[in-house]
C-alpha cells in the first residue's frame, strides 16, 4: 500500500469556516481563480456537492459537483501545491465519483484547460473520454477547454 492510500485524509462538504484556506489555494492553483462569493455560492446551492479535503484538519485541497437530472458536472479537482504528487487529486476525484453515483448520476462531465496535462492525465486514469472542445472558454487567457465524460457505471 502506497503512502498516499494509508495518508487520513478526511472529506468533509464545505464551509464559511473553509473559506480563508480555499481561496489560498485558488488564487496559487489557478490563473482565473474563483472568487470568495463563488464559493460562498457553492455553500448555498442545493445542485451543490462541494467538499473540503482536510489532512490533519488542515485543508489541503477541495473540488466538487452540480447534480443536474443525472448528470454530475465536476466543477473542480484542486489540491494545495505542496500537497500534489501524492495521489491526494485521485482519492479527491474518486470520492466525488463515488458521491455522484450515490446522488443518482449517470454520466460524469468536466471541462479541463488544454494546457492541463496533469489534470487530463489524472481523468484519462479515471476513465474519462474527450469528446468535445470549447473555444476560448477561460475568459481572461482566452485557452480551449476539453470536455471529457465518464459513465458512471456501480463499481464491481
Amino acid at each position: 500500500m502506497s503512502v498516499s492510500e494509508t495518508t487520513a485524509l478526511r472529506f468533509v462538504p464545505i464551509a464559511v469556516e473553509h473559506l480563508d484556506a480555499v481561496l489560498d489555494i485558488e488564487v496559487e492553483a489557478y490563473p482565473e481563480p474563483w472568487t470568495e462569493g463563488m464559493f460562498r455560492d457553492e455553500i448555498r446551492n442545493t445542485h451543490s456537492h462541494f467538499f473540503v479535503v482536510l489532512l490533519d484538519n488542515a485543508v489541503v485541497g477541495y473540488g466538487g459537483f452540480w447534480l443536474v437530472v443525472d448528470e454530475a458536472h465536476i466543477t473542480s479537482v484542486t489540491i494545495r501545491n505542496t500537497h500534489r504528487g501524492r495521489g491526494f487529486g485521485g482519492r479527491l476525484l474518486k470520492f466525488l465519483l463515488q458521491e455522484a453515483r450515490d446522488v443518482g448520476a449517470a454520466i460524469a462531465t468536466l471541462e479541463v484547460r488544454v494546457s492541463n496535462t496533469r489534470a487530463r492525465d489524472l481523468y484519462l486514469d479515471f476513465g474519462f473520454r474527450p469528446v468535445g472542445l470549447r473555444k476560448n472558454y477561460y475568459p481572461k487567457s482566452r485557452e480551449d477547454a476539453i470536455v471529457m465524460l465518464k459513465d458512471l457505471k456501480p463499481e464491481q
